[in-house]
């Protein structure tokens, strides 16, 4: 991808920067996720519009595996004081205003007032800010 468009070719369409996440995040994803049978992640309901429509258990059809999401549900209150509470490590970008940390070049602080997801593909036009790892599954019956 670098050699044919660039180093930075990310910045010039939503279609160059879901292959660059193809190649750095989803792909090497896939080959540690082989095997298994869940995949135990971090993700809530409240950072992202995607997320509302997913439940805290899902079927994921790319990785042929269950996707749980045990902290779905929680605020990020909920999380921070869990964090506290419990003296868990966490990355120190969260407190320079980095609520949610991805690659160095599609990252940045989000300012008072913007959204959540604003420090994330910032550049790009557009409320629904993923890069695939967390796309809608099918629900898992309880």
């Amino acid at each position: 991808m670098v050699s044919t468009k660039g180093p930075n070719s990310f910045y010039e369409s939503v279609e160059n920067r879901k292959q660059c996440c193809g190649i750095r995040k989803l792909e090497p994803l896939k080959r540690a996720l082989s095997g298994n049978e869940v995949w135990i992640t971090g993700i809530r309901a409240d950072q992202s519009l995607n997320r509302h429509d997913m439940t805290a258990i899902e079927w994921d059809e790319q990785n042929n595996l269950i996707k749980y999401h045990p902290i779905f549900s929680w605020s990020l209150e909920d999380v921070k004081t869990y964090i506290k509470e419990n003296n868990i490590p966490y990355n120190p970008l969260h407190d320079r205003g980095f609520p949610s940390i991805g690659c160095a070049p599609c990252t940045r602080a989000v300012q008072p007032g913007e959204d959540f997801r604003a420090g994330r593909w910032w550049w790009e036009d557009s409320s629904k800010r993923e890069c695939g790892l967390h796309t809608h599954n099918e629900v898992v019956e309880k």
